[in-house]
């Protein structure tokens, strides 16, 4: 015992940095206890959110229910991106060249900036118009225009969060990247109560409360990391000489990045697509929905941990010439993560009711809540391979392949099957849940056959 918890407090200082020699198993340890740790709280969060944003009104959920369905085009830009970036500085890394590494990290940086502009001033300006496309009502459109205004308007933020952290772990300097996301999560959660009902001196914003509360968390967490890349002891430090542009380098960045935000982009339009669906039921299907998805995201961002160690395994063995090593790490943390899910997946399907029932206790929203819940745990010990494994995939540069998988799972099968078993065959919101538990799984399947081909391991970055 006395082993383990010394085990867990170094991964949690992250003092170790070499992760291409030594044990494996430890090496996976080091890097995902603080990614795992770092994924807890921002699931956390989307948990404590919903819960907030749930005491407001029905309209409040499907708000956050809907903007999130269009942000997540964000988060794939920023997801991509961040792929793009690990990569790149685990591979230079793994080669002893940090200097090289620092570069990178700053050409990244400069991308974010300009796609987060372009975002914010066409989410501002068509805030209105996304609640209307995506189903909303007049009455919901009035009540959360201002919510999804202030976070399309402050998207650099999450662009930011996701990018520097996606160069602290690349480096292994994953305890940094945890420490970040706690404090912006942190501060997050005690804001969003304050903003929403008016607490202590807070202005009472209702449903746009959570916005300004996620906004201001976030970008504290982009000052730490800021402050961390120029004034900390990191193995990827960002000094005067390194501010510049170099052209060669945002082109590689962006080549391989098309891919990363082409897989997120496939998922997150997939998203919309089965969020406008959804919205065909009615706003408490959607808010049942929408609860359901936040309290599977609590479980998928720690697995989602796992996955990001293994991408930073891959991409520092690659880059120190052991593709074996590389793939053993793989294999050995898509198991763990397997165990995980598989978990968590029987607690939730056991407890599905009261689970639910504790963000909102309207009979419809539960039911559809549960059902969700249910039909969508059941893959998730498919949804263990495919995470890890598509990760590696990213990890080794080789953002081509997922982007494929992605497109067929999701658009190819995922949206006409919800289609046709929600509305042509009239099953309802339960056919969209069986849809996304179905694709999911072939997805998977097909990370596993073609990972084992090895065609990863030939990537140059």
């Amino acid at each position: 015992m006395k082993k383990i918890a010394t085990l867990f407090w170094y991964a949690v200082k992250g003092e170790e940095k070499d992760f291409v020699t030594g044990s494996i198993n430890r090496a996976i340890v080091l890097l995902s206890i603080p990614m795992i740790l770092e994924m807890i709280m921002e699931a956390l969060f989307a948990i404590v959110d919903v819960f907030f944003v749930s005491q407001v009104s029905v309209n409040a959920v499907a708000t956050v229910g809907f903007t999130e369905s269009v942000i997540t085009l964000v988060y794939s830009i920023a997801i991509g991106l961040s792929m793009a970036t690990t990569a790149m500085v685990s591979r230079r890394i793994g080669e002893g060249d940090p200097e090289q590494a620092s570069v990178a990290a700053v050409q990244s940086i400069i991308i974010a900036l300009a796609f987060s502009l372009v975002i914010s001033v066409i989410g501002v300006i068509y805030a209105g118009d996304i609640l209307a496309l995506m189903g909303g009502s007049a009455e919901l459109i009035e009540d959360g225009i201002w919510y999804t205004r202030i976070i399309f308007g402050g998207n650099f933020v999450i662009m930011l969060l996701f990018l520097l952290n996606a160069i602290f772990r690349g480096a292994g300097d994953a305890s940094i990247a945890m420490r970040a996301l706690w404090l912006a999560n942190i501060l997050n959660i005690i804001l969003d109560p304050c903003f929403i009902f008016g607490w202590g001196p807070f202005p009472e914003l209702g449903v746009a409360g959570a916005a300004v509360a996620t906004t201001i968390g976030r970008g504290v967490g982009v000052l730490f990391q800021l402050y961390v890349l120029v004034n900390g002891r990191v193995i990827v430090k960002i000094a005067r000489r390194h501010i510049t542009i170099v052209w060669r380098i945002i082109k590689r960045l962006l080549s391989v990045s098309v891919g990363g935000m082409g897989q997120y982009i496939i998922a997150s339009a997939s998203w919309i697509f089965l969020m406008r669906i959804m919205a065909e039921f009615g706003e408490t299907a959607v808010a049942g929905y929408t609860i359901s998805i936040r309290m599977i995201i609590f479980a998928i961002l720690p697995a989602w941990g796992m996955s990001n160690a293994a991408a930073t395994l891959v991409g520092q063995n690659l880059g120190a010439n052991q593709p074996d090593r590389a793939e053993t790490s793989v294999w050995r943390s898509a198991f763990y993560t397997m165990l995980f899910l598989l978990s968590v997946s029987i607690i939730y399907f056991l407890f599905a009711t009261p689970m639910v029932r504790f963000f909102h206790s309207d009979p419809e929203v539960v039911k559809y809540g549960v059902a969700s819940l249910k039909i969508i745990c059941l893959g998730y010990v498919f949804f263990a391979y495919g995470m890890v494994i598509s990760q590696s995939f990213n990890g080794a540069g080789d953002t081509r392949t997922p982007t494929i998988m992605n497109f067929i799972s999701f658009w190819l099968l995922q949206i006409p099957l919800a289609y046709v078993m929600g509305i042509y065959l009239n099953i309802g919101p339960n056919g969209v849940f069986w849809a996304v538990a179905i694709s999911e799984t072939i997805l998977a399947i097909m990370c596993v056959i073609l990972f084992r081909r090895g065609k990863w391991k030939t990537v140059e970055i």
